[in-house]
């Protein structure tokens, strides 16, 4: 499913919403939204999040009020809600699949917001039925953006630095982690190297970091993690791995706009020998190019 605007376009027009008009969905726009759940496909590591659209209830938004900024999301219409079995790469194809559909909601002109908290025991796991072996590790709230932003919502955005991103050469580098690379260096890839750098992530931490292998036409992605970061959000707010959601949510931008801009390829998952990899760093998949 191919969105209407440039895919580009649809990246930059997407944000945090968090106040939404007191409006509930018209039903053609509901039945648009469920279609684009329906058709979740499988993430780049075979795993299959099941997803539901669920009308926002006083409980609901109750649930949210634990969880810091988000007791703050004002009177959206509904939640994104997806149940994750357990595999090796489940976070990874979560983050992937649920930013596809956030993307498509964008594309409908609807407010979202990513919410990453403690949901498996939460009334969202019970309203999708997770079973004993599903987690629930993020959920989206999704309406009408109110047509002025709250000044409470100004403050929460200024102290994210939700617009603040990481520079190029923090992130994307050539034959390993010694030579950065500017858009320029870039060629093709720069847009899709763009369209990752300006991604949502969790504390907008953007872990995610490429290297371009020009002489194997690869570009491969590893997870850069925060220190200290998993391990308090587990303990604080039994949070999921949530960078491991962002290197799904970088994936899915860089595919994304690579299918939309005639650049093929396909995920592969054979680890480079790039050198000895900075502090923190791990792999997680790699972009080959089609010749």
């Amino acid at each position: 499913m191919k969105t209407k605007k440039p895919i580009k376009d649809v990246i930059r027009q997407r944000y945090s919403c968090r106040t939404y008009s007191k409006t509930a969905f018209k039903k053609d726009l509901k039945d648009q939204v469920e279609q684009v759940l329906a058709d979740s496909p499988a993430g780049p590591f075979g795993s299959r999040p099941r997803f539901a659209l669920i009308a926002a209830t006083d409980e609901d938004r109750d649930a949210l009020k634990t969880l810091g900024t988000y007791g703050f999301i004002k009177d959206p219409a509904g939640f994104m809600i997806s149940a994750v079995s357990p595999s090796p790469r489940n976070l990874e194809d979560f983050g992937y699949v649920m930013e596809r559909n956030i993307l498509h909601a964008t594309d409908l002109d609807l407010g979202t917001c990513w919410l990453g908290g403690s949901f498996t025991k939460s009334t969202f796991a019970e309203k999708i039925g997770a079973g004993d072996d599903e987690t629930v590790p993020a959920v989206a709230s999704i309406g009408y953006a109110a047509p002025k932003k709250s000044m409470l919502e100004k403050a929460i955005r200024w102290g994210a630095g939700s617009k603040n991103r990481k520079p190029w050469e923090d992130l994307f580098f050539e034959n390993g982690f010694n030579i950065s690379i500017s858009p320029g260096d870039a060629g093709r890839w720069a847009e899709p190297m763009e369209m990752v750098r300006i991604g949502p992530s969790a504390s907008n931490r953007q872990p995610w970091r490429i290297v371009h292998e020009p002489d194997t036409n690869r570009l491969h992605f590893y997870l850069q993690r925060s220190k200290g970061y998993k391990a308090r959000n587990k303990m604080l707010f039994g949070m999921a791995d949530l960078q491991r959601v962002d290197m799904g949510i970088a994936m899915c931008h860089f595919e994304m706009t690579c299918r939309d801009s005639g650049l093929n390829g396909n995920w592969a998952f054979d680890e480079p020998d790039i050198g000895k990899l900075p502090e923190l760093t791990e792999y997680v998949a790699s972009w080959r190019a089609a010749l």
